[in-house]
């Protein structure tokens, strides 16, 4: 299974080291930024809870547990409508008025997907309002969704014991446990000012939020908890887990506007 959506710091080219430095055997897995969820749809655990601030991010991922066969009939229907920009800016409106209506349904999360294929970079950007304003990447046609991945994603959430919640990070951990693995996947902090993709809220992800989140780890840590996060290769982000296992790794940042500035490196801290 594989990612429905291009999502801002998606890890699907870090996957094999990521699999290959988790532990062999724990209880739950707790991934409390589940964006994308390309670790997570690897790895497939048996018993899980993910967790995401993004209501329109984790109403999809309950609308493929729930209702996958009206998602995937809907975007088929969208897929059968030669696109253009006009196409595009009157399905992004219904879409930004099911935001705003608070809207959760099965055509929330496959407008989702639609914009997500049609949007400039696979960017997932509100405004301060909390609206979708990622303009049009003039694609025309072209299926945006993989059938079969996505039905197999609703069984494997159907028939696995999957909590899906919409929290802050630190309530969504706050059942955990010694023999339980977290993975932290947040907002990264940012290498310059012009670097920042945390915008996928509308509340953002502050530096403050980056010090509650060292200070959760090591709460987690005490307990005995088995823990791995990632971040940005960035001084800031040493000083705050200073003390633990601290990798380095070389990405490739497929969603930076600048296609000649697309590698990067980051860290890989783990606290076993």
């Amino acid at each position: 299974m594989s990612p429905v959506l291009k999502w801002a710091g998606g890890k699907t080219q870090l996957l094999d080291t990521i699999i290959e430095r988790m532990p062999k055997t724990y209880h739950r897995y707790y991934e409390p930024f589940i964006g994308g969820g390309a670790v997570f749809l690897a790895v497939s655990p048996a018993i899980a809870v993910i967790n995401d601030t993004n209501e329109q991010l984790i109403n999809l991922y309950q609308q493929m547990k729930t209702n996958a066969p009206a998602i995937v009939e809907i975007v088929n229907c969208l897929d059968g409508i030669p696109c253009n920009k006009d196409v595009y800016y009157r399905i992004r409106e219904r879409y930004n008025e099911k935001i705003a209506n608070r809207t959760v349904d099965a055509e929330c999360a496959a407008l989702m997907i639609w914009l997500n294929k049609h949007c400039f970079n696979g960017l997932y950007r509100v405004n301060g309002k909390g609206l979708f304003n990622v303009p049009y990447n003039n694609k025309t046609t072209g299926k945006s969704i993989d059938n079969e991945n996505l039905m197999a994603i609703a069984e494997y959430l159907q028939t696995s014991d999957i909590t899906i919640a919409c929290a802050d990070f630190e309530a969504a951990c706050r059942d955990i446990r010694s023999d339980d693995f977290v993975y932290f996947d947040s907002p990264y902090v940012p290498v310059s000012e012009t670097a920042d993709f945390t915008d996928y809220t509308k509340d953002g992800f502050l530096l403050e939020d980056h010090q509650r989140l060292a200070a959760l780890f090591k709460r987690l840590d005490r307990i005995g908890a088995k823990i791995m996060l990632s971040n940005n290769d960035v001084p800031f982000v040493h000083s705050l887990y200073s003390g633990y296992k601290i990798e380095s790794l070389e990405v490739k940042r497929m969603i930076n506007r600048n296609a000649s500035k697309r590698t990067g490196r980051e860290v890989l801290i783990t606290n076993y």
